[in-house]
C-alpha cells in the first residue's frame, strides 16, 4: 500500500498536468483567434468554436480535478483509518 504522501504527490502532479494542458490549449486558441480575426467569416467562426471548446475543456478540467480530490480524500481516509 502506498503512503498518503505518495498519493498526494501524484495527485498534485496530475492536477498540474491538467491545468498546464488547459493553459497551453488556451494560448493556442488565442493565437488562432488572433491570426484569423481579420478574415471576415472565418474569424467569427474560429471565435465561436474556440469559445465553445474553451468552456467544454474548462468543465472537463474542473471535473477531472474534482475526481482527483475525491481520490486523494479516499486515500487519506484509508491511510488514517477514518472509514
Amino acid at each position: 500500500m502506498s503512503s498518503y504522501s505518495d498519493i498526494q504527490k501524484a495527485v498534485r502532479v496530475e492536477k498540474f498536468r491538467i491545468w498546464f494542458a488547459w493553459v497551453c490549449g488556451g494560448w493556442v486558441a488565442l493565437g488562432v483567434m488572433n491570426a484569423t480575426k481579420d478574415v471576415a467569416v472565418w474569424g467569427v467562426v474560429a471565435q465561436v468554436v474556440f469559445l465553445t471548446l474553451g468552456v467544454l475543456f474548462t468543465v472537463a478540467a474542473v471535473r477531472m480535478t474534482n475526481a482527483l480530490n475525491r481520490k486523494a480524500e479516499a486515500a487519506r481516509k484509508e491511510v488514517l483509518g477514518d472509514l
